[in-house]
């Protein structure tokens, strides 16, 4: 049995060379396949045979070793340069000797600015899907940041349009500038290095990515995806000045707000001072104004509240009620008179009448009432008499004339029906 062939474990250890033989053996079944990325790196020797090229993610900071033939380089239809975006095909070649893996290219196709253009259409509408793109997502710039993150390239036209524009329009304006490359294969990881640091910064309160115009190829590390998911998910409100007007790559509409040019990026993210002093004197101006216009008004009303004439004379509101109270007294005096009198009239006229009617004047006629008078040893109260009956023989009688009264005892009764008969 071959020593590779033999278990491995502590006792029976494999050589150096046949475990780099197995990762050989593991990376040749893979075959040819289709990378695509970006050269960082071209390396051709005159004279040699061979080719070497770096090929990089874009999105992140993974690469990997290329050779190829200088021909195939040559007959490329578009000059190949660092940075070039490309698709190439491939067998991965793993060296035991130096235990190093590259990939071995037999073709190498380059993205063409169309290609490029349809595969960033293809990001934006997955990203619009996903509602990154969406209104209700954008933050508010404040009015006045305390300390602005700037990301641009080193000692850039952009950088220096922000910062001067800036600091022209409000001198106390604060910067934390971060360097980074703006196109080519570096960039990408690096702002995503400077974004995630400015945004744990407490004191930034707003972040502007900027970097001058350029082609599609120069801007596409703008339109990159992980970029943008990064843009999407900070915290910190972010200004997107990348390019001209015309140019637009899709982190104009991931960011919050989008700038025409870094000039206007720096319009938008701090106020004129000068303007701010004029609004400010305008204000004043305006409220010194309304504030003497009110005066006015409120004198105005005072002198007509004065000219008014129960301001003017309070006491002649007085004199026309005392007036009406006095014509009232004395409407209420001669009513009061008058009823006085009309009743006194019928109270005389009530009292003739009731002395026509009343027993005085029967009895001064010849009239007389006559009570009957209880007995001594009976206790009865005197009633008047009506009939015979009432006035037995021996009943004690009270007769009232109209002088006085008398007392008298029935001695004997008569019927007036036999009265005078013979």
């Amino acid at each position: 049995m071959a020593a590779s062939d033999a278990p491995n474990s502590a006792d029976n250890p494999w050589p150096v060379r046949t475990v780099n033989t197995k990762i050989a053996d593991w990376v040749h079944r893979l075959g040819q396949i289709w990378v695509e990325g970006q050269l960082t790196q071209i390396n051709r020797r005159p004279g040699t045979r061979v080719a070497f090229l770096t090929l990089r993610d874009p999105a992140a900071d993974i690469s990997i070793s290329v050779t190829c033939s200088p021909d195939l380089l040559a007959r490329s239809p578009v000059p190949l340069t660092e940075g070039s975006r490309v698709v190439m095909a491939g067998r991965p070649t793993f060296y035991t000797g130096r235990a190093t893996l590259s990939l071995r290219v037999t073709d190498i196709r380059p993205i063409g600015v169309g290609e490029l253009l349809v595969r960033i259409e293809r990001l934006r509408q997955l990203m619009a899907a996903e509602g990154l793109f969406e209104s209700r997502r954008k933050r508010p710039i404040p009015f006045l940041p305390k300390t602005i993150g700037l990301i641009s390239g080193r000692a850039s036209a952009a950088q220096h349009d922000i910062v001067s524009v800036a600091t022209n329009r409000w001198p106390a304006v604060r910067f934390d500038i971060r360097d980074a490359p703006v196109q080519g294969p570096t960039a990408v990881p690096q702002i995503l290095k400077h974004l995630a640091a400015l945004d744990q910064n407490d004191d930034v309160d707003v972040i502007i990515v900027a970097r001058g115009g350029g082609s599609v190829e120069d801007l596409l590390p703008f339109s990159d995806e992980a970029l943008l998911r990064a843009v999407a998910n900070l915290t910190t409100p972010l200004i997107s000045a990348i390019g001209h007007e015309p140019d637009s790559p899709l982190l104009d509409l991931v960011a919050d707000v989008r700038a025409a040019t870094p000039t206007d990026a720096a319009k938008r993210v701090v106020p004129d001072v000068a303007a701010e002093l004029t609004g400010i004197d305008s204000l004043r101006r305006r409220n010194a104004n309304a504030l003497r216009n009110w005066l006015h008004r409120e004198e105005h009303r005072l002198d007509g509240l004065r000219q008014r004439p129960v301001l003017a004379r309070p006491t002649s509101v007085l004199d026309t009620h005392q007036a009406d109270i006095d014509r009232m007294r004395r409407t209420l005096r001669r009513d009061v008179s008058r009823s006085v009198d009309t009743a006194h009239t019928k109270i005389e006229h009530l009292s003739a009448r009731l002395a026509t009617l009343g027993p005085a004047q029967t009895l001064a006629r010849g009239y007389a009432v006559v009570q009957r008078l209880g007995e001594p040893d009976h206790d009865i109260d005197p009633y008047v008499v009506s009939s015979l009956e009432d006035m037995p023989d021996g009943a004690r009688l009270r007769i009232r004339v109209s002088d006085g009264a008398a007392i008298s005892i029935v001695t004997e009764s008569t019927d007036p029906t036999t009265e005078g008969a013979p």
